[in-house]
């Protein structure tokens, strides 16, 4: 490689990482003190707790985290740049991104997605200046990932018009509630809708109980001024967690718990003084889906904020092993990051946070798009198409990122299990990201139910013949989702077949290839055991079903490789810079090879490379490690994580609390 690293580089890297919002990346990194408003390593449960609350309110001062909502008090706030201030935050303090997450993405962001606007000009601005702290109320003891079969009830009043709040059961306990146990004021709840009358279901729709709604969300006052449960709320706390101990999880019950009728989020279904229901979307299932839709922006923050964690500690470890010398080789003291092992835990793990950024630069953009449009000009299926990518990003950017803090961990030795090392802490907070917002099987099982419901439309009632010609002609443009990268990957594909690819495991055609065969042939076998598994008895069908699972979560995760590797590559095509053309040439290489070589048996059963090629792969991965440990410290500067951000004494220039010195 011969481009050198300089600072112009490294901003020039830190732009294309930054992406759209880098403005407010940029203010918020200068804005955020960390002495004010990081999170102590020591005290109580309740101090840490208090001292994020704190932190909250003064974000929501500075107007860091709410992106619009005091201002406006309406639904079209910046949604992008909400996403970005969580992700951005999250390299400092996990606490304060779930708190802010709890606050204004899932309270805020329902109120805004679900309302109508007199609930935005009442509740929004109240939310953004933090002066009405809310909960986001769906989890409950009996039902995590089967939002459908919540069991607190929402049962219309029709003498009083108010809507009465229950829990009829255990089970039916709100738990795990964010802002629940100290500070929430108000909570979104989500409940099964229940009204007086049976007359308003469209004709030919048949219901065994007409009176039963579904799934809506309704504002729910849970604490008075003076901090006290409201009657008929029981609220407890979840006590300490593995991590995030500035958030204040805990339960909430309903016993006959009234509120106006104006509290029910409308958008999807509105309940009229006598209590007649409507809504503009005719099938219950249907609405369902549609209104859980809008709430993909905390799942598209929570992966973003994941990575963003792991970026922090590959920036301590990598600093940390550029400095720290470890047995003498022929020249001096060798540092941890000149042995090739070391290399290999630490240079292929940036080279997946780069493509993770761009992944997730490239799904904000399309988020912000859809969720800022006029309600009537929005693409179905453009929506459809990105709550799928959401769910299998947020899937493997979590799973990611607690890997990569292990590693990090490891990598800095027993100083990295220190907890001032600023990566036990981020660990330990990182941990449950990859159960939140969806547990990370169930939502690649969403992923793969999505493309396979791409590929039986595409394929209708073909035979066996018929497949293997659509699969041999058609099965890239109609069934495989492309990125914005869509022209330009076509075009790399086209190349690698047309021309002898077994020596270039350089060549990004040949990579992409590599990608979109393996995606290919996951999903198109697992379409047909799926098949077979439609016949035969109910518990057979399940049976079948259940016997293909992992081949099924093989294939989601095959999909969002392939994803995730074009929007890298999209981004290298578009850099004019030589130099950093350059360097994100050789980082994208190292991604895709490191994908490849984690997945050779794959290829090598499948027979997609030889043995030969195996070998090619991992010893290119190896020169890549070599070329690019001189830009490894540069890579991870970029990432432009103020130094008292991470909080680390493993770090030169620090001291013992982790915070940047002054003189």
């Amino acid at each position: 490689m011969t481009t050198t690293p300089t600072p112009e580089l490294t901003a020039a890297i830190t732009a294309c990482l930054d992406g759209h919002w880098a403005g407010t990346r940029q203010r918020i990194r200068a804005e955020v003190d960390p002495h004010t408003v990081l999170l102590p390593a020591e005290g109580s449960l309740e101090d840490k707790r208090a001292a994020t609350t704190a932190a909250l309110l003064q974000l929501a001062e500075q107007d860091l985290a709410g992106m619009g909502y005091a201002e406006t008090g309406g639904a079209r706030n910046d949604v992008g740049g909400t996403v970005v201030a969580f992700e951005t935050i999250a390299a400092l303090d996990l606490s304060l991104t779930v708190k802010m997450g709890v606050q204004f993405g899932l309270f805020g962001g329902a109120i805004s997605n679900l309302g109508n606007p007199e609930q935005h000009a009442a509740w929004l601005p109240l939310t953004g200046s933090g002066e009405l702290l809310g909960c986001f109320a769906m989890t409950e003891v009996g039902h995590g990932s089967d939002v459908q079969s919540l069991e607190t009830t929402a049962t219309y009043d029709a003498a009083t018009g108010e809507f009465v709040i229950d829990s009829p059961t255990r089970s039916s306990t709100k738990t795990y509630i964010g802002n629940a146990a100290r500070d929430g004021q108000m909570a979104v709840v989500f409940a099964q809708l229940i009204t007086p009358d049976d007359d308003s279901l469209p004709d030919g729709i048949e219901d065994d109980d007409p009176t039963h709604r579904g799934i809506h969300a309704l504002v729910v006052p849970i604490r008075d001024e003076a901090g006290q449960p409201m009657p008929g709320v029981t609220l407890g706390d979840n006590g300490a967690k593995g991590g995030l101990p500035g958030v204040d999880n805990g339960t909430i019950s309903f016993d006959a718990v009234r509120v106006p009728r104006g509290n029910l989020l409308d958008r999807f279904g509105a309940v009229d003084a006598q209590g007649v229901y409507s809504s503009p979307i005719d099938s219950p299932g249907r609405r369902f889906f549609t209104m859980l839709g809008t709430l993909v922006r905390g799942r598209v923050s929570v992966g973003g904020g994941a990575s963003s964690a792991a970026r922090a500690g590959l920036t301590i470890a990598t600093r940390y092993a550029a400095q720290r010398s470890q047995f003498d080789g022929p020249d001096g003291e060798v540092t941890l990051l000149d042995y090739r092992a070391h290399q290999r835990k630490l240079l292929p793990a940036i080279a997946r946070s780069y493509a993770f950024a761009f992944a997730q630069n490239e799904l904000v953009e399309t988020l912000d798009e859809i969720q800022t449009a006029d309600p009537a000009d929005r693409d179905e299926r453009a929506q459809r198409e990105l709550e799928s990518r959401a769910a299998g990003l947020k899937a493997v950017q979590t799973e990611e990122a607690n890997r990569v803090l292990q590693l990090c961990r490891e990598a800095c030795g027993g100083a990295g299990y220190m907890a001032t090392s600023g990566l036990t802490q981020r660990r330990m907070d990182a941990d449950v990201f990859a159960t939140f917002e969806g547990d990370n099987t169930v939502l690649l099982q969403l992923v793969a139910k999505g493309l396979l419901t791409n590929y039986s439309k595409a394929i209708g009632s073909l035979n066996m013949t018929g497949m293997l010609r659509f699969g041999a002609t058609q099965f890239s443009g109609v069934v495989i989702e492309r990125t914005a990268a869509k022209g330009f990957v076509n075009r790399l594909v086209e190349a690698a077949r047309r021309r002898d690819t077994e020596d270039v495991v350089m060549d990004r055609a040949w990579q992409v290839e590599c990608f979109e065969f393996r995606e290919k042939h996951l999903l198109e076998t697992a379409a047909q055991r799926m098949r077979r598994a439609d016949r035969g008895t109910e518990a057979e069908q399940f049976a079948a079903f259940n016997d293909v699972q992992d081949h099924l979560l093989l294939a989601a995760r095959a999909h969002i490789d392939r994803v995730v590797l074009e929007a890298f590559a999209q981004q290298v095509e578009e850099c004019e810079d030589p130099a950093l053309t350059e360097l994100l040439d050789q980082v994208c290489d190292l991604y895709a090879l490191s994908v490849i070589e984690e997945n050779a048996a794959w290829f090598l059963e499948h027979e997609h490379m030889r043995p030969a090629k195996s070998k090619s792969v991992t010893s290119t991965i190896n020169a890549l490690c070599a070329d690019l440990r001189p830009h490894a410290v540069t890579l991870v500067d970029a990432f432009a994580i103020p130094d008292a951000w991470l909080a680390s004494t493993l770090l030169d220039g620090q001291d013992d609390a982790g915070l940047v010195r002054e003189d």
